[in-house]
């Protein structure tokens, strides 16, 4: 830009970036994070083929109403915004932090609706609060269980403030949840070393039903988990507390019928791993209870620091944060991988996977931040 259009206030050309929706994991994180990261940065953001190696491609309700929080919060505009659409542009402009509501109209997971918008959150110039409508425990989404109990903690390591309250749970296929979210402003994100995963010292959580199930379906859950903990893997639990508390909500904490379960196991570095069971229709509490307990183990067999669900949603706080952040991790996800190529196609970070002598499976993920700042947002 010359000096004599920066005079006049001549705004520059917005850089755009070209994001092809069909690559790697091909589904709507690859929308999540190129808006969530292209509304931070200030840079147009051009998706095609979305979802295109899907049953059904293109924009689902939840992906749409993602995108359009996401639109509110940077002041932006959205062009292909419909149900359906397989190509999108997000022009953003300036973050504003403020009271933003959103409604899925479906079942559709609330937790993946903060993970489109918590970039943006922990930039913007003053506090954020969202309400928001929709599914707490979806199938095929982490339940907001994970984000308030794992996510949550080790983000505040990073410098991320971000308290999520459930007010009612939604279950498929009604959805009907109802969280709150308040995220304060941080100036800088810090780097992070995960790289002792310690051992296990206590496993905590939680089991929740509703509606026609019976009052003490998550008591039998909660049940479920620990015999199963003490009768398939008693040497990795051999002396360490296990607290799993059940609740069976009233009508006013819950929409329609529904179960399920977190379970975190705390190590003595302080890791925060976790394995999730979800109820449907005709699945008992052991089924739940399995499901649950045997992510956990295999999670914590792999000598991880970190699980397969927080593995990608830390690249992107990796990725903004000032320093060299490294994460020792299990097997890598798709979603993992996605996310390291989205972040250097959108931020130019790199980033080393480099494998774990003598330990199969694990890697150490290690990546120098661009250390972005709040005097850089919007």
């Amino acid at each position: 830009m010359s000096k004599a259009e920066k005079v006049a206030g001549v705004q520059p050309e917005m850089e755009t970036v070209e994001i092809d929706g069909s690559m790697l994991e091909g589904g709507g994180q690859i929308l999540r994070i190129s808006a969530g990261m292209g509304c931070l940065l200030r840079k147009t953001i051009v998706v095609h083929s979305i979802r295109a190696k899907r049953s059904k491609p293109g924009l689902r309700a939840q992906h749409l109403t993602g995108l359009q929080l996401v639109t509110q919060i940077s002041r932006g505009t959205l062009l292909g915004g419909a149900v359906g659409s397989c190509d999108i542009k997000l022009q953003p402009g300036q973050l504003q932090g403020g009271h933003y509501e959103a409604d899925t109209g479906t079942a559709g997971s609330i937790a993946l609706l903060i993970q489109v918008t918590l970039p943006c959150m922990i930039f913007t110039p003053r506090p954020s609060h969202l309400r928001l409508r929709g599914g707490t425990n979806a199938d095929m989404a982490p339940p907001v269980d994970f984000l308030q109990h794992v996510f949550c903690p080790i983000a505040e390591r990073f410098g991320v403030s971000c308290d999520i309250d459930v007010i009612k749970r939604g279950f498929f296929p009604q959805g009907g949840g109802i969280v709150e979210v308040a995220c304060k402003p941080s100036a800088e994100l810090k780097a992070v070393e995960m790289l002792d995963p310690g051992h296990l010292v206590e496993i905590t959580g939680q089991a929740v039903s509703a509606g026609d199930l019976p009052p003490n379906f998550a008591d039998d859950i909660a049940k479920d988990c620990q015999r199963r903990l003490n009768s398939r893997h008693k040497e990795l639990v051999d002396g360490v507390r296990i607290a799993i508390a059940a609740d069976h909500l009233s009508p006013h904490k819950a929409k329609a019928t529904g179960s399920s379960v977190l379970i975190v196991g705390h190590t003595s570095t302080g890791c925060l791993l976790a394995g999730t069971g979800l109820g449907s229709k005709h699945k008992g509490s052991r089924a739940i209870a399995a499901d649950a307990v045997d992510m956990l183990t295999n999670n914590l067999q792999h000598a991880a620091c970190v699980d397969e669900h927080l593995q990608d949603q830390l690249i992107i706080l990796m990725s903004l944060a000032k320093g060299v952040s490294r994460i020792r991790t299990g097997p890598l996800t798709m979603h993992t991988e996605t996310a390291m190529e989205l972040c250097k196609q959108i931020l130019g970070v790199k980033f080393e996977v480099t494998a774990v002598e003598g330990v199969p499976g694990v890697h150490i993920i290690t990546c120098e931040g661009v250390g972005f700042t709040t005097a850089t947002a919007g």
